[in-house]
C-alpha cells in the first residue's frame, strides 16, 4: 500500500475545493497540497447536476470567485457555464495537476506522537494511505449518492418512469410528455420552466407554498455603464452592488418579517394576476428565511404558471397509482414522468470518519469554531459557505483564513494548532450549527455537527460583515487557539517540505 505525503490535503474538487487551492497555490506556493476527489471529474454539485434548467441559485458576480470575475451580463448562469468557470479557473491557476480523482476518503486519523492526519483512501481498484499536516475538507454538505427518498404509498404501482433529479438520465425525452414534479424548492422552481417548453403538460405537487423573490434576467448595470467603463470596474460595481442586497433582504426579512411576508407574497401575485390563488399556493406558514428564498430570474416560474403552461397543486400525497399520483382530496393526477425533486440527505465532513489519538470523534459533542474549526481536532479546517448570501464569498473568507494560518504556523515554528475551551466557555448554552434555518433537510441532519454556543469564537454567524471580521481580518492567535512546535517534515514526489519554514 503507497504512502503520499503533503503539507495540506484538501477534500474535494468543487467550488470551494479549486478555491481553496487557488488560494494555497497563491498565497502559500511552498507549500505542497493534493486535492482529492471521489468523482472522475471537477465541478461537485455542478458537476453532479444535469438536469434541463440547472442554473446558479445565487447572483454570479458574487458566486464567483473574487479573483477571478465571472463576466457576463445576466443575474444567473446555467449549470454548465458554472461548472465551466469552474474548471477554467482550476486549468487557469494550474491546480489540475494536483487532483487525485476517484478518489473516496474513508478515514482521517490525527496522530499528536508526529503531529499528522493519516488518510485511508480508496479509489476504484486500490486502498491508498495519504498524510498531511493539515487537512481542509471541502466535500460539501450532503450525499451525492443518497437524496432525501421519502417513502410513498403503493410507488411500484406507478407504470411510467420515477426520476430524481440528482440522477438525471442524459437521454430522457420529455417532448409532449405529462410530468409531475413533487416539490416546489429551488430544484423544482428552475426545472419546472425549463420542462414546460416542450412537455404536453406539467403539473407541480408541492405540500406546502415556498417564497419565491423576482429578480431581473439582465444586470442593468452592466447595460448602462457598458460604453463608459471598463469591464472590471463595472463588475466591481455590480458585485457590490449585489452582496449590498442580498444582505439587505436578509436584515429585512429578520427585522420586519410581517413586512417581508408581504412583500414577497404580493410580488409574486403581481406576476400571477387573478388567475391562481396566492393565497393558497404561495403564501407559506413560515417567515422569511426560515427557508432558502427561491430566486426566479424574470419569475419564469411564475409566468409558467400564469399562462398555464403548468399547475400548481397544493397538498399532501396519498399515494402513487397506475396513472400517476392520488392526492389527499381525493384527485387522481395523471403522468408518464414522475419528478421526485423532495431535497437532499445532509452528509457532515462527506461522512468521513474521524479520530484522533486513537479515539474516534463525536462531532455532535463539540463545538464549531468560527463555523470553521472544531473543539479538540487539530489542524483541521472545513469549509461551509453562506445559506443567507452567496456560498462562495464566504467559502473564499475561509481560504483566506486558512491560508493565514498555515503561514503563521511556518513563521512561528507551531506543527499543531487546535481550538480549546476555556474556563469562561465551558458553561455555554448550546445552539444547532445552523440556527434559525431549518429547510427538511437541515432538520434531519443538523445533529450530527459540531453544536455552536453563545459567544464568540463558538459561533458560526452566517452574517457577512461579522465574518469579515472574525474571520477574514479576525486574529489567528486569539488565546483560543492553541498552538504547539513539534516540528515534524514531510516528503513527497518534489521533494522535502514541513509547515516548519
Amino acid at each position: 500500500m503507497s504512502t503520499q505525503n503533503f503539507d495540506v490535503i484538501i477534500i474535494g474538487a468543487g467550488l470551494s475545493g479549486i478555491g481553496m487551492a487557488c488560494r494555497l497555490q497563491r498565497e502559500c506556493p511552498t507549500r505542497s497540497y493534493a486535492i482529492l476527489e471521489a468523482r472522475d471529474s471537477i465541478g461537485g454539485t455542478w458537476d453532479l447536476y444535469r438536469y434541463p434548467g440547472i442554473r446558479s441559485d445565487t447572483d454570479m458576480t458574487t458566486m464567483a470567485y473574487d479573483f477571478r470575475p465571472f463576466y457576463t451580463s445576466k443575474m444567473t448562469a446555467p449549470g454548465e457555464d458554472v461548472r465551466k468557470y469552474i474548471n477554467d479557473t482550476a486549468k487557469e491557476y494550474q491546480v489540475v495537476d494536483h487532483i487525485r480523482f476517484s478518489k473516496t476518503v474513508k478515514s482521517a486519523s490525527w496522530s499528536s506522537a508526529d503531529n499528522m492526519w493519516t488518510l485511508d483512501v480508496t479509489d476504484k481498484r486500490n486502498s491508498e494511505t495519504y498524510r498531511c499536516g493539515v487537512l481542509i475538507s471541502c466535500s460539501g454538505y450532503y450525499s451525492y449518492s443518497h437524496p432525501h427518498r421519502p417513502e410513498f404509498d403503493n410507488q411500484s404501482a406507478f407504470k411510467g418512469e420515477v426520476i430524481h433529479p440528482q440522477f438525471w438520465p442524459e437521454d430522457l425525452d420529455t417532448s409532449g410528455k405529462k410530468i409531475i414534479v413533487i416539490g416546489s424548492g429551488a430544484t423544482a422552481a428552475s426545472l419546472v420552466p425549463k420542462l414546460a417548453e416542450n412537455a404536453k403538460k406539467i403539473t407541480m405537487v408541492q405540500r406546502s407554498p415556498t417564497y419565491y423573490c423576482i429578480v431581473p434576467v439582465n444586470e442593468t448595470i452592466t447595460k448602462l455603464f457598458r460604453f463608459f467603463l471598463p469591464r472590471r470596474v463595472i463588475y466591481q460595481i455590480v458585485r457590490a452592488k449585489n452582496r449590498f442586497l442580498q444582505l439587505f433582504l436578509y436584515r429585512l426579512t429578520q427585522t420586519l418579517p410581517g413586512f417581508s411576508k408581504k412583500l414577497l407574497v404580493s410580488l409574486t401575485g403581481f406576476f400571477l394576476g387573478k388567475k391562481v390563488s396566492v393565497k393558497k399556493h404561495f403564501t407559506p406558514k413560515y417567515l422569511p428565511w426560515a427557508q432558502r428564498l427561491c430566486l426566479l430570474p424574470g419569475g419564469d416560474l411564475l409566468r409558467s404558471i400564469a399562462t398555464k403552461k403548468v399547475t400548481i397543486v397544493t397538498d399532501s400525497i396519498n399515494k402513487f397509482t397506475r396513472k400517476g399520483l392520488m392526492i389527499s382530496s381525493g384527485q387522481e393526477l395523471e403522468a408518464d414522468i414522475i419528478v421526485t425533486a423532495t431535497g437532499l440527505t445532509l452528509k457532515y465532513l462527506g461522512g468521513v470518519g474521524f479520530s484522533v489519538d486513537g479515539q474516534n470523534v463525536d462531532f455532535s459533542k463539540e463545538w464549531t469554531y468560527r463555523g470553521m474549526m472544531v473543539s479538540n481536532v487539530p489542524n483541521f479546517i472545513h469549509i461551509f459557505g453562506f445559506i443567507s448570501a452567496s456560498w462562495t464569498l464566504r467559502s473564499d473568507m475561509i481560504s483566506r483564513y486558512a491560508c493565514r494560518l498555515i503561514k503563521y504556523m511556518g513563521e512561528k515554528s507551531y506543527t499543531q494548532v487546535v481550538p480549546k475551551l476555556r474556563d469562561q466557555d465551558q458553561n455555554m448554552k448550546p445552539r444547532p450549527y445552523i440556527d434559525g434555518f431549518n429547510p427538511g433537510y437541515i432538520e434531519r441532519g443538523i445533529k450530527e455537527q459540531p453544536r455552536q454556543g453563545d459567544h464568540m469564537p463558538w459561533v458560526n454567524t452566517q452574517n457577512y460583515h461579522k465574518d469579515l471580521k472574525v474571520i477574514k481580518k479576525g486574529p489567528v492567535n486569539d488565546g483560543v487557539l492553541r498552538y504547539s512546535s513539534e516540528p515534524v517534515s514531510v516528503t513527497n514526489k518534489v521533494g522535502p517540505t514541513s509547515l516548519v519554514t
